[in-house]
C-alpha cells in the first residue's frame, strides 16, 4: 500500500505491516548552522524572548502541520534536570496544550510526544528542545501496548528507582535498551491535557530527579529519547474498542557504559529478539545509589 501527503510518501510492507514514511525533504535539512543556535533567544526560530515555546517544524516528517518542535528553555546549556521543577512544569503544560491543539485537528488520532537528546540518537541540534508528531492512526508499537492493556509495574521492586509526588520511576523488565525506565503515575492518569495541576507538579518532580541521576549515572550528560504514550484522540487503539488508557513515559539510551555504544545488530533486527549486557536490576541499584543531587 502506498499513499501520499504532500512530500511524504507513505509504505506499508505487505507482508510485516511495517510503516515506513519516505521523507526525502529531510535529507536536506541542516545541522545547527555555524552562525549562531537558530533556537536561542534572537535565532531563526526564536526571534523574541520566551520561556518555552512550540512552532511548526520546517522539515516536517508527517506533512504541514503535523510535527512540532518544543523549546525548552532560552538557556542552550540547559537540560531537563537544570530547569527544577518550575521549569519543568512549564515544559509539561506546553505538551498538554500543543497535544490538546493537534488533537483539535479533523484527522489526528494519536499525539506522540518525545525528545532525543545528543547526537548519538541523531539529535542535530544540541539546544534543550523536544518533538510532537500528530498521527492519524496510532502506530503499531502504542497500539501493542494498548491492546494489551498495559498497566504500570509495580511487582519489582528491587527494580524501583525513585518515587515523587505520585510518580514512580522503574527500571523496565525486559529492556531492549542498556538504559531503559519507565516513569508513571501510582494514580491513573489518561493523557497530559486531562492531567491536573498536582500530576503535573509531580511529573515535574519525578522528571528532574530521574534526569539528574541518569547525568550523573557515567558522570556526563546521557544521550536518551524519551516519548510519552497518552491515550488516543478518539480513546480507543484504532479498531473502535475504547480502551482504558494509562499513561507512561519511557527513557531509553544506548549507551553500556561511558561513551560506549549498544548497537542493536543483525539478528535482533532480523529476528526482533534481543541480547541486553545490562542487568536492569543492576541499573536501578546504580541509580538509587546516586541519590538526590548526587
Amino acid at each position: 500500500m502506498v499513499w501520499y501527503d504532500g512530500a511524504v510518501v507513505t509504505r506499508i510492507d505487505p507482508y510485516l505491516g511495517t510503516v515506513v514514511h519516505l521523507v526525502q525533504s529531510r535529507q536536506h535539512r541542516p545541522n545547527q548552522p555555524a552562525s549562531g543556535c537558530p533556537f536561542c533567544v534572537g535565532g531563526l526560530e526564536a526571534p523574541e524572548p520566551y520561556e518555552v515555546r512550540a512552532f511548526p517544524n520546517r522539515w516536517p516528517s508527517l506533512g504541514e502541520g503535523r510535527c512540532e518542535v518544543v523549546l525548552y528553555s532560552p538557556d542552550h546549556d540547559a537540560t531537563l534536570a537544570s530547569l527544577g521543577v518550575g521549569g519543568v512544569r512549564r515544559v509539561i503544560d506546553l505538551w498538554a496544550e500543543r497535544t490538546a491543539a493537534l488533537r483539535a485537528l479533523a484527522d489526528v488520532e494519536y499525539v506522540l510526544v518525545f525528545e532525543n537528546r545528543g547526537a548519538e540518537v541523531g539529535a542535530t541540534i544540541a539546544h534543550p528542545h523536544g518533538q510532537v508528531y500528530a498521527f492519524d492512526h496510532v502506530p503499531a508499537r502504542p497500539r501493542r501496548r494498548m491492546e494489551a492493556g498495559w498497566r504500570p509495574d509495580v511487582d519489582g521492586v528491587d527494580r524501583v528507582i525513585v518515587e515523587r509526588g505520585g510518580w514512580r520511576a522503574v527500571a523496565q523488565s525486559a529492556p531492549v535498551y542498556p538504559v531503559s525506565l519507565s516513569v508513571f503515575p501510582l494514580a491513573q492518569e489518561r493523557d497530559l491535557p486531562s492531567m491536573g495541576s498536582a500530576a503535573r507538579d509531580g511529573l515535574a518532580e519525578v522528571l528532574v530527579e530521574v534526569m539528574g541521576r541518569l547525568d550523573r549515572l557515567f558522570d556526563r550528560p546521557l544521550p536518551y529519547m524519551m516519548w510519552v504514550h497518552q491515550a488516543s484522540t478518539s480513546g480507543t487503539a484504532g479498531g473502535g474498542r475504547t480502551v482504558d488508557h494509562w499513561l507512561d513515559i519511557e527513557i531509553v539510551s544506548p549507551w553500556r557504559a561511558a561513551g560506549v555504544q549498544r548497537f542493536i545488530a543483525a539478528a535482533e533486527v532480523a529476528c526482533e529478539e534481543y541480547f541486553n549486557p545490562v542487568s536492569p536490576e543492576e541499573l536501578a541499584e546504580r541509580l538509587r545509589r546516586l541519590g538526590a543531587g548526587g
